[in-house]
Order: C-alpha cells, then sequence, then structure tokens
C-alpha cells in the first residue's frame, strides 16, 4: 500500500508564495538543499494550475521579477523532470509536454484512494492547494509535513495554504531545523468533525 504525504513550504503566516519573492523566499540554505536532495523517490500528485506553473518553468520560463533560475531552482525542476508525476484536470489535454507526466480525469479523491490501495511506495502534493484539502478532508493523508521559511508575507502573501480546510489534530512525528533558521516539521493528521469544546449536545 502506498503512503501519501501533503507536503508544503510556506511563510511563517502560512502563505504558499508572495509577490516579488524568488523561491523558498531566497533563504535556501546548504542543509536544507542537503536535505530535499536525500528525499526518497516519490510520485507527486498535482492540479492543472501547478502544472501548468511547474510544466513552464521545466520549459524555461522564468518567474517573473527573475532574469535567470538560479542553480538551486535549476535542479529543483531537473529532479521534478525526471520524477513521475500524476496530473488531475479536465481542462488539460493529452498528452501532457512535460516528460513523465499522466494525465487522470476522474475524481481525484476516488483516484488516490485506488493509487494507495493498489500501489507502493510514497505519493506526495506538490503544490496544488485544493487537491491537497480535498485529499485531506477524505482522511487519505498519512503524513502532513510544512517547511516554513522565516518571513512574513503580511503584505504580499498569497496563496493562503489553511483556508476551507477543516479542523485537524497534528500529532507530531518529526522535526528539524535547517541552517539555524528554517522550521520542517511533519505530522500525522486527523481530521475532526468537530472541535473539542463544540461538540454535539
Amino acid at each position: 500500500m502506498s503512503e501519501l504525504l501533503v507536503d508544503f513550504i510556506t511563510s511563517l503566516d502560512g502563505c504558499a508564495s508572495g509577490e516579488g519573492w524568488p523561491g523558498w523566499w531566497g533563504l535556501e540554505g546548504p542543509e536544507y538543499l542537503a536535505w530535499l536532495g536525500e528525499q526518497p523517490e516519490v510520485t507527486y500528485l498535482m492540479g492543472a494550475k501547478t502544472y501548468r506553473l511547474m510544466s513552464g518553468f521545466a520549459a524555461g520560463e522564468v518567474p517573473g521579477g527573475q532574469d535567470d533560475f538560479r542553480a538551486e531552482e535549476d535542479a529543483s525542476v531537473d529532479q521534478l523532470t525526471r520524477a513521475p508525476k500524476v496530473v488531475f484536470s479536465s481542462s488539460l489535454e493529452d498528452p501532457l509536454t512535460w516528460a513523465n507526466s499522466t494525465l487522470v480525469r476522474e475524481d481525484p479523491v476516488e483516484a488516490v484512494r485506488a493509487m494507495k490501495e493498489n500501489g507502493s511506495g510514497l505519493l506526495s502534493t506538490i503544490g496544488s492547494l485544493t487537491l491537497c484539502r480535498s485529499l485531506l478532508s477524505a482522511g487519505l493523508v498519512d503524513r502532513f509535513r510544512v517547511v516554513m521559511f522565516p518571513v512574513i508575507t503580511g503584505a504580499t502573501g498569497s496563496e493562503r495554504i489553511y483556508d476551507g480546510y477543516p479542523d485537524v489534530a497534528l500529532e507530531m512525528i518529526g522535526h528539524r531545523t535547517f541552517d539555524g533558521r528554517t522550521q520542517m516539521v511533519e505530522y500525522q493528521p486527523r481530521v475532526l468533525e468537530h472541535p473539542p469544546l463544540g461538540a454535539p449536545a
């Protein structure tokens, strides 16, 4: 049976990106980059928006405000290009142009449930906030991992990750600090029917 990891990189205030900020908020350090390179083989799950963005990077499109990719960003995109990817979309058309990408049109929750039951190895989301929310709400997520970078993007942050989420209890199963500033926390999530003080009478 496969294991499903929801994996986010965020600002401290829970935003996935911010206008005018480079990838990793420009704060990726050698320890963090080395840890990224040590990750196990994984099949990535994503929606159409993330696919369009990341496949554009793979094709050489540079994010706004940058003249070129930094070496670290190039290496990250190359790693994603080599990895198997499953893309859930009703708007994209086959064949997908990004190497090692498979298009799935069926309901993502049911498709991922079948992938978990019939597969092996690690499944991991990348970006795709709506997809992650759906998979978590359905109780399919085994591990929930967040790497928090030491910035608050109150004025420029976008893609607030947790808006629309159910209430979730989190049991910490791992944590690490990279480069003396960036914090990784990993949890086993449990979706709650109601908060502790909100039980039906």
